[in-house]
């Protein structure tokens, strides 16, 4: 099959390498200014063609392609449901492609998140929201089918109006050869990356913005501490620094440690399983797959009963769920998980089993291409 992965906003490389191992693929990706348009250099063989930052100009690049390219594609899969969308969705009704949206975040949610928690060069806009909501819209009455990582964002696509339809697969899974239990002990594993052995340690991956919360969660970390907690924040993402100067200015300089994002499949299972737990603070979240990584690795969840992970982090079954922006709630569940190690056990092994069951990579991959075998014209 030839596909066409249309990126607007950067992707993982385990997406790229996912569909790269099955299809002849095209990726279309706009240039990110200061980023990367796949997260690694892809080990398969893929074509990539980088458009235009201008969000106007690539979705016509896309558009472009599709419709007057040398090559002729069997499936569309595009990126969310902004203006490259609709491009693709047009381009595939004039040429008879079938186009897939696929949806991993609640974009106008995440963008409502500014308005109260505005951060530095990211400002609440009311007409760019009802740009948002209008693509979103107009999305659903063009486009082809979504594809979407969780029963939640199946909810706020359908809000959208439109009968597209809606099948949930979460791409890119986990690959639960890689995020497996320790098999060193956590001393050992902390030697290793340089980070030492006392105290507790907490892992935490999520960019900086307003929708992943950083503020809340280095708020319980200062409250843990003023009660004599010995407890540490590891944070692997790109925007380590910005989270730096944020625990600097909450007076937690030396509670964070924080590097560059790390290799997802040679270097980041380690981070997981030499720590004691793994925490998402977000405000909203369309699956949250740093909390099915960490479990895998049997380590221990507590997250924000928000978005997609209340489909995953269950209070009492697989983890410890607390309300969203609650500081106190958040230091009261990290603190329970910490002190009852036995119960933290059995939560993250319960939570394994269901990362296997439902997130495996292989399944999730061999699901989306089933959507695809059924929407092949003909």
């Amino acid at each position: 099959m030839r596909l066409c992965f249309v990126v607007e906003s950067g992707t993982d490389v385990r997406m790229v390498e996912g569909l790269a191992e099955r299809c002849d693929l095209t990726v279309v990706a706009r240039r990110i200014r200061g980023g990367v348009e796949i997260s690694r250099e892809p080990t398969r063989p893929v074509r990539l063609t980088v458009g235009s930052a201008s969000r106007s100009r690539f979705a016509a690049g896309v558009f472009s392609t599709i419709c007057f390219g040398r090559m002729r594609f069997d499936q569309v899969l595009v990126q969310g449901y902004g203006p490259a969308a609709l491009a693709a969705s047009l381009a595939g009704r004039l040429t008879r492609t079938p186009v897939t949206m696929l949806v991993c975040s609640p974009v106008e949610s995440y963008y409502r998140c500014r308005r109260a928690h505005a951060e530095p060069g990211k400002p609440f806009r009311a007409w760019e929201l009802r740009t948002l909501t209008g693509l979103a819209r107009l999305n659903a009455r063009v486009g082809g089918r979504y594809v979407v990582v969780s029963e939640y964002l199946a909810g706020v696509v359908r809000s959208h109006g439109g009968r597209r339809p809606v099948h949930v697969v979460p791409v890119y899974g986990v690959d639960m050869d890689v995020f497996r239990p320790a098999s060193a002990p956590k001393e050992e594993l902390r030697r290793r990356l340089g980070i030492g052995a006392g105290g507790s340690l907490i892992f935490f991956s999520s960019r900086v913005s307003p929708e992943k919360d950083s503020d809340t969660l280095l708020d319980a970390l200062a409250l843990l501490r003023q009660e004599g907690r010995d407890v540490r924040l590891l944070h692997r993402s790109g925007g380590h620094r910005a989270l730096q100067a944020l625990a600097a200015a909450h007076g937690l300089a030396d509670a964070v440690l924080a590097t560059d994002a790390v290799h997802p499949e040679r270097e980041l299972p380690m981070s997981y399983q030499a720590s004691d737990l793994c925490v998402q603070a977000s405000r909203d979240e369309g699956l949250g797959f740093s909390p099915l990584e960490a479990l895998a690795c049997e380590v221990p969840v507590v997250a924000t009963a928000v978005g997609g992970l209340r489909e995953t982090i269950v209070e009492g079954e697989t983890g410890w769920s607390v309300p969203a922006g609650d500081a106190a709630a958040l230091a009261r569940a990290i603190a329970d998980a910490l002190d009852h190690p036995e119960q933290a056990r059995r939560r993250a092994a319960a939570g394994r089993a269901m990362v296997a069951r439902r997130f495996e990579r292989r399944a999730v991959f061999d699901r989306l291409f089933e959507v695809w075998a059924a929407a092949r014209p003909g």
